[in-house]
């Protein structure tokens, strides 16, 4: 089995999903007591969102290098950043180690495709909706991106640094965020991703297919990790 190196605590909430999602598959393919090799590495996460909404990219990008060369340095054989947002300074950390990055824009993408969709809404920070690295990412797959309106993402972004970051969940909340997706399934979106690890907390279900970003990427490790497992029991 090869071992799964995290970037987390982009909030801890989120990060609790990814341990739990990829030990029970682990165990689910394995049986008994079988469980995931992983090593974490969690972030003070008010230090990364203070550097976020301060702009200091390049001094984000140098902390998660670091978190990722210790990873290396320990074994990972890859690397998930547990957060879509931080996914922005992939290009500089794909530099910095020679083990891969898992791109969670790219499996999302995939899993998309899978069901034919090719047009969804994008929810996330405001960040993440409003800058490029994501959504030309997922654009690169042949798919089609459509935003809320302004006042919506700032509605959205709000929810998630001020209540899902905090492990507080609202009804009010999860209310406003299926009337923002009625308002896109207006626009021509066929699918939804939820491109924030902690939006998944607030949403389950919806008339059209939710695109779970946390459970999506937390499986994509799952089956890297047990790829030549599975190959050398079939041979």
């Amino acid at each position: 089995m090869k071992t799964i190196g995290l970037i987390g605590g982009m909030s801890f909430d989120s990060t609790v999903e990814y341990y739990k999602i990829i030990n029970t598959a682990v165990r689910n393919e394995l049986g008994k007591n079988a469980s995931a090799k992983i090593l974490l590495h969690s972030m003070n996460f008010q230090e990364i969102v203070d550097l976020q909404f301060q702009g200091e990219w390049e001094k984000l990008g140098s902390i998660v290098c670091e978190a990722a060369i210790g990873l290396e340095k320990s074994g990972a054989d890859f690397i998930l950043i547990c957060t879509n947002l931080m996914h922005k300074v992939v290009p500089i950390v794909e530099k910095k180690v020679s083990i891969p990055i898992i791109h969670i824009a790219d499996v999302t993408s995939m899993e998309i495709k899978a069901q034919k969709i090719r047009k969804v809404a994008l929810l996330g920070t405001i960040f993440t909706m409003e800058e490029d690295f994501y959504k030309n990412r997922i654009e690169s797959h042949g798919i089609e991106v459509i935003l809320p309106d302004k006042e919506d993402r700032q509605e959205v972004s709000r929810v998630i640094y001020e209540e899902l970051c905090r492990s507080i969940i609202k009804e009010d909340s999860q209310a406003k965020y299926e009337e923002i997706i009625e308002k896109m399934i207006e626009k021509g979106a066929e699918g939804v991703i939820l491109g924030c690890t902690e939006i998944p907390l607030l949403l389950e279900k919806s008339r059209i297919p939710l695109f779970n970003t946390t459970e999506i990427h937390a499986l994509s490790a799952v089956k890297l990790a047990l790829e030549k497992r599975k190959e050398a029991i079939c041979n």
